[in-house]
Parts: structure tokens; sequence; C-alpha cells
């Protein structure tokens, strides 16, 4: 398996560690607080379990989930004519930005707590199927991860991050924050690009094609309980979601793949995400996984120069699922 540490190449988790060096100067601002685990280190930086946050706060969280391979913006946009704020996401480097960081693909399941964890701590990690397949995994002094939780870690959580990715537990920092919170709402909005890329790579795509990458999904409204946070944020991106791409190689094998990648090609389309949920009795597992994508997808042929255009934005279910009407 690759070693990137003996490459030259600038390490995910080390790009992680200076966010966070840079975010712990200001914590009050991003209205965050360091929690110390009881040897004394911090650990744990609560972004919104029980703290406030911040949209700054939410757009740093999305920076360290995507360890500073790309870049969180709020735009002006619109929903179903409303005037309605943007999350805006680009990477020249999606592979690494979106598949080996931000992607929550660890569930940390430790005792009585569970928390789905994304970041550059995966690749520390490395034993995901994705990972895997794609042959990428850092060797790394400390590790940095972001946990989508309703309550923080406990100091076991903290060792078996620290175990599995083979770092000492003081070498360890998580940054956590509920669904329901206004950081970890915004974090979750700004996956438009990540989930693409993933649908991309489960649809067997040669993800390496994808040069550079741009995604905008309307920012739901922060809500009341976790439950609820999910639906809305998913339907953000399955139903509001656009993404454009900037791929080389031939056009035949994306005008072939392209009807299969916006969430439209779903059989669970149409609803918004929080009925789909229920009906599957609350398991991600039963829903049908090519539901998981963004509405709209756009790519460009830097080479020959085309563009294909593939599914479009649903603001009717954006409106029930915002409270719209």
């Amino acid at each position: 398996m690759l070693d990137k540490s003996k490459t030259g190449v600038v390490m995910l988790n080390d790009l992680a560690w200076d966010l966070i060096h840079q975010l712990m100067g200001n914590l009050d601002e991003f209205r965050v607080e360091l929690i110390e685990s009881e040897s004394g280190a911090g650990n744990v930086i609560d972004f919104g379990v029980d703290v406030t946050g911040s949209l700054s706060a939410g757009l740093a969280l999305a920076q360290i989930c995507m360890a500073d391979m790309g870049e969180v913006t709020i735009v002006p946009g619109e929903v179903a004519g409303i005037g309605w704020p943007q999350v805006f996401v680009q990477s020249d480097d999606p592979v690494e930005c979106c598949l080996f960081s931000q992607y929550a693909g660890w569930q940390i399941a430790v005792g009585e707590y569970f928390g789905m964890g994304s970041g550059p701590m995966r690749v520390a990690y490395g034993r995901e199927p994705l990972l895997e397949q794609l042959d990428y995994r850092e060797k790394t002094d400390g590790v940095v991860g972001v946990i989508e939780s309703g309550s923080l870690p406990t100091p076991d959580v903290v060792k078996y991050i620290a175990e599995s990715c083979k770092v000492p537990v003081d070498n360890v920092v998580l940054a956590v924050a509920p669904t329901s919170s206004i950081a970890g709402n915004l974090q979750v909005v700004a996956r438009s690009l990540e989930t693409c890329m993933h649908k991309l790579f489960e649809l067997k795509f040669d993800v390496e094609r994808v040069e550079c990458g741009q995604g905008w999904a309307p920012l739901s409204p922060v809500a009341a309980d976790d439950l609820t946070g999910i639906g809305r944020t998913n339907d953000a991106i399955l139903y509001g979601g656009r993404v454009t791409l900037y791929v080389h190689g031939d056009d035949e094998s994306i005008a072939e793949i392209g009807p299969k990648v916006p969430s439209s090609s779903s059989e669970a389309y149409g609803q918004p995400f929080l009925k789909i949920f229920e009906e599957a009795g609350r398991d991600f597992y039963a829903i049908d996984p090519h539901l998981f994508s963004p509405a709209e997808v756009v790519f460009h042929n830097v080479e020959t120069g085309n563009v294909h255009h593939f599914g479009g934005v649903n603001h009717d279910v954006l409106k029930k699922s915002f409270g719209l009407g």
C-alpha cells in the first residue's frame, strides 16, 4: 500500500493540524470550546454540542474536514424564488479533498457512543474499502478528525481512535458537532462535491479523471433536533446540490454514466429525505444508495471542449423540507 509520508507529498493530517493551530488562537471568536481530557490534553473541540458555534465555525469545520485541500464560502442564491444562502465549495484536488478526507466513511462506535467520522484521520486508519481500493494511507505522528455526533467523545473514544491510527493519545484532535447546530449543519451541506465524487466512485468511474470540481447547495435551516437536521441537510444536496466537474478523457463514457449520477436516478427520489428515512426504518443501508448524490451535475471535458448536463434542482421538495410550504 502506498505510504504518502515517504513520497514528498504534503500529508493531509499535517495540513489539518495547521488549521487546528490557527483555530486555537480564536476559540472565542468562533464560539467553540477546547475540552481538556483527564490527562490535561485537549483532544476535543466542541463546535456545537454544548456551545453555540457560528457560521465561521461551520466554515472552519468544513475546511478541517477537507484537510484544507479545498475552499468553502457562503454565497448568495435562492430557493424557490426566495433569497437563500448557498454553501459553495471548490477543489483542484477533489480525490484527496473529498474521498481521502471529507467523506464520512468511518463509523465511530465505542460502547454506547456513536458518531460519523470524517477528516484526514481516516487515511491514518486506512481500513475503509474506499481507501483500500484507491490505495491510499498515511503514516503520521498525529491525526485530526471530525465527528458528527450529538455528544462529545469519551476518553475511551479518543483512545480507540489513537490506537486505530497508531498515534499517541495526546496527538489526536477531534472536532465535534451535531447536525442540529450552526456549524454542524453547514459542514454537512458543504459536501455537495464530495457526494458527487463518491457517487462516481460507486459507479466505477475513474475518479482520477476529475481534474477540478466545484459545488454548491442551499444552507438548510438549523433544525431543532438531529433527526430533522439529517433530513434537511440531505435534502439540501439531494434536491438542491449543483456540481460542476472538469474532467479529461472520452465523451462517450461521460454520456453513458451521466444519467446515473444525479439523485433523480434513484427510485427513492421525490420525497423529503426524512420521509424516505422513516419508511426505511431509519436504516441508511435500507435506502437505495443511488439516491445519495447532488441534484444536478455538469461535466466539462477539458480535452474535447464538450459539456454534458444531467439532473436539475427540485424546489418543491426543498420548500417542504425547509418549512417554506
